[in-house]
């Protein structure tokens, strides 16, 4: 849902999923003690009548946002009982959160030359072939510095996770396909494996097939 009052206690039902939502923008920002200083996640909110919402996390910037489902969903439900914004304009709800209108292909524009991943089960795998797990760990992203001051270095990559609809073929056209293997798994794993790959220093296939 992208406007009304969220049914906190029903998230899986009355709440169109938001549940997997929650779950995936922890997996996300969340590591066990802290935030992902170098990460961003974006919520694309398109059921129910009327316009599509986006809500966006900065993790350099978010401030008290806890590692429960409820409390996080509670974050979500501020924001969409609000007016929503224009499309293409961003307006701070909160310590990095911010609300607007618009869709993935607004998401993808805003992105600019940032490589951009879809994963899906049947495309090319995402690590490069004969790749190895490095025995040191060397991120391909980090952030180094204090809040309010951090420096974000690495690669420059978003990673789209779509729903039980598969994106259209007009979207394809924009993102690299890629796989995380035969298994379709649920959207919070694949947000963790991607987060392991990338902080591991996993050499990827980012390449246009």
């Amino acid at each position: 849902m992208s406007k009304g009052k969220l049914p906190l206690n029903d998230m899986a039902g009355a709440a169109g999923r938001m549940d997997v939502l929650v779950r995936a923008l922890m997996a996300g920002l969340l590591t066990s003690h802290g935030l992902r200083h170098d990460t961003e996640v974006t919520l694309h909110l398109m059921g129910g009548p009327g316009p599509s919402r986006r809500i966006k996390f900065v993790g350099s910037e978010l401030k008290g946002l806890h590692a429960e489902e409820r409390a996080v969903a509670g974050q979500i439900a501020k924001v969409i009982k609000l007016p929503l914004p224009a499309r293409g304009q961003w307006v701070e709800r909160s310590s990095g959160i911010y609300d607007s209108g618009g869709d993935i292909s607004h998401t993808l524009g805003e992105w600019g030359e940032a490589t951009t991943i879809a994963l899906e089960a049947d495309a090319p795998r995402l690590w490069a072939t004969n790749a190895m797990l490095p025995s040191v760990s060397v991120p391909h992203s980090k952030a180094t510095g204090d809040r309010d001051a951090f420096e974000i270095e690495g690669i420059d990559v978003g990673f789209v996770l779509s729903d039980d609809q598969p994106l259209n073929d007009e979207l394809k056209s924009k993102m690299v396909m890629r796989s995380l293997g035969d298994a379709w798994l649920q959207g919070h794993m694949a947000v963790a494996v991607c987060h392991f790959l990338m902080d591991e220093g996993v050499e990827l296939n980012f390449n246009h097939d």
